[in-house]
């Protein structure tokens, strides 16, 4: 399996070189609120009682990190829904090819492509703002984000090839991605001090907010059992979850 792993990487990457544009659209939203919001949330944080521990920037930034990972992760289903059109899918299963490594190969190359995307992110916050964060929280940070893109990549190739509609799949994924995004804190943290405890309650049932708060807990140096547990055990159960689902219907569909 890992050399069949490879070659479906090895396969995604040399089509995502290819055209690398899509790589710099993605990055176009969470820049934005990097140049526009991230000043307007400095000013914020220094008169606004409630908001988490640690500068503006190491509020922001890992947040954004968080959201690229969770719509370049949730959209990747549409290049494989382009594959069913025409007919790549149906070709891969007459070929001996492990079907988890289908899966496998996609996701990792995803998982790549967003690390990336993140790097490229922090670049920014550091030498045009003011990020401070050092090299381990950095490397945590990215690790949480491959497996995030991981856990999102695998769902939404599992949810293409359950539905096989291009129609369908957007709707869906619209309908589900916009109330995880605002209840995750992405944008604005949802704390005590902050939120109404009805909204503060019903956002801890969130599992991506959870994880946006061990990634603001890593940038800013917070390495306890308090900032990271609850965020690590969560973001694990759920990649293992979504890869579980993830390659069950590869098995399924490409049988």
């Amino acid at each position: 399996m890992p050399r069949d792993t490879w070659l479906v990487f090895e396969r995604g990457l040399t089509l995502s070189l290819r055209n690398p544009a899509w790589i710099a659209i993605g990055l176009v939203q969470p820049v934005l609120y990097l140049f526009f919001f991230g000043p307007l949330l400095e000013s914020i944080t220094a008169t606004t009682p409630g908001f988490p521990a640690g500068t503006a920037w190491q509020i922001l930034t890992p947040a954004l990190i968080v959201q690229v990972a969770l719509f370049s992760g949730s959209y990747v289903g549409f290049a494989l829904l382009a594959e069913l059109r025409l007919g790549v899918v149906e070709r891969l299963r007459v070929t001996p090819v492990s079907r988890f490594a289908l899966l496998l190969g996609k996701v990792l190359r995803d998982a790549l492509q967003t690390v990336a995307q993140s790097l490229l992110i922090i670049a920014m916050a550091y030498l045009l703002f003011d990020l401070r964060a050092s090299v381990g929280a950095v490397l945590l940070t990215l690790v949480i984000v491959a497996m995030v893109s991981l856990t999102l990549s695998s769902c939404s190739y599992a949810l293409a090839l359950r539905l096989k509609n291009e129609e369908a799949f957007p709707a869906i994924l619209n309908t589900v991605l916009m109330p995880v995004l605002l209840l995750s804190g992405i944008v604005v943290p949802i704390t005590r001090g902050l939120a109404p405890d009805w909204l503060y309650a019903i956002s801890r049932w969130n599992p991506f907010t959870h994880v946006v708060d061990a990634e603001r807990a890593s940038f800013r140096g917070d390495f306890t059992v308090d900032g990271l547990l609850t965020g690590s055990l969560v973001l694990f159960a759920m990649t293992v979850l979504a890869l579980i689902w993830g390659g069950r219907t590869f098995a399924r569909e490409n049988a």
